[in-house]
């Protein structure tokens, strides 16, 4: 019988590829993972083997060995950093329950469908039920909407309440984010001008109040959650910015739901929205420990136009999100 026969390459008695893929553990990797991403990893190995650097005989072990568990090149990485949130590595890790749910979720589901009814239902109705149940202060579902991260909850608030007009803003929150990325550019390319008020360090309601005018949109107060400036400072609450008469957007970015006595420094959406905020926006993953998402909590009237402006489709998130951020909410 020939080398050719046998199923052997003849240049090193190095296993055909056909004959490789057609080995159980490599057949049942083609149906877990794709045929394509098989052959490379049986294609590296043989390789390996031409150059002497396994023997021939292992080159099916090397293949196997070197397979992923998933089809996806994102790997499982163990964040040892100290920073629970990491950006770089995925923000914050689902939770058990969070994972049975995207899992139940991946084929088909109710997502935008009542099944009582047969009829299309708002989208994700399930997840924005149980963050109005967990933020009375809302005004219920109609005072809830969720896009994709808290800088499209910002973009969107600037293309509904403030286009071609003036977002006014202390110049100590004008803050930039992870990856350069800076809340003056966020609001200017929804068409909005930002109008700063007072300084670095201090900033006081007259400030605001000479400001707001005929072509202001919204005042925005912005959290700097992730620097402090210490010494001769001052700033202004939102309780007294919502009696100048412009509606006041909240950007609370990674603070809490509502109070907490642990952690007396951090804002928190049920306070904003008690001391008269017009809307609140957070980042879902920080403030919840759950999937990357941007909230939007506020007065229902504002909530519906922003939920319905032409933007907002594109913003908007899929059904794991909505899955994992209704267990996040409901689980343990």
């Amino acid at each position: 019988m020939s080398d050719a026969d046998s199923g052997v390459d003849p240049r090193r008695r190095i296993p055909r590829t056909d004959v490789l893929l057609a080995e159980p553990r490599l057949a049942k990797a083609v149906d877990d993972l794709g045929r394509r991403l098989v052959r490379r990893a049986v294609t590296v190995a043989q390789d390996r083997a031409r150059a002497g650097e396994i023997a021939p005989e292992a080159v099916a072990d090397e293949a196997v060995a070197s397979l992923p568990s998933t089809a996806s090149s994102l790997r499982e990485v163990l964040n040892a950093t100290g920073v629970l949130v990491h950006t770089n590595l995925g923000r914050a890790p689902l939770s058990p329950a969070a994972v049975r749910a995207v899992t139940a979720a991946a084929g088909g589901t109710d997502v935008e469908f009542d099944l009582a009814t047969g009829l299309r239902a708002r989208r994700g109705q399930g997840a924005l039920a149980a963050l109005a149940e967990a933020l009375p202060e809302a005004g219920g579902v109609d005072g809830v909407h969720v896009v994709n991260n808290n800088a499209a909850a910002l973009l969107l608030c600037a293309l509904v309440l403030a286009p071609g007009k003036e977002i006014v803003i202390s110049r100590g929150e004008l803050v930039e984010i992870g990856d350069s990325f800076r809340i003056p550019d966020l609001v200017t390319s929804a068409g909005a001008r930002l109008r700063e008020v007072g300084t670095t360090n201090r900033t006081h309601l007259a400030d605001y109040a000479d400001a707001i005018g005929p072509d202001t949109g919204f005042v925005l107060k912005v959290h700097p959650s992730n620097f402090r400036i210490s010494g001769f400072t001052s700033g202004v609450p939102v309780s007294q910015l919502t009696g100048l008469g412009a509606p006041v957007v909240a950007d609370i970015g990674s603070g809490l739901l509502r109070a907490h006595p642990r952690l007396p420094d951090e804002p928190d959406a049920a306070s904003a929205l008690a001391d008269g905020a017009a809307v609140v926006t957070a980042s879902g993953d920080k403030l919840l420990g759950g999937p990357q998402a941007g909230l939007l909590f506020g007065r229902p009237d504002l909530v519906r136009r922003l939920r319905r402006h032409p933007a907002a489709r594109a913003l908007r998130v899929d059904k794991l999100t909505l899955a994992a951020l209704e267990a996040t909410v409901r689980g343990p």
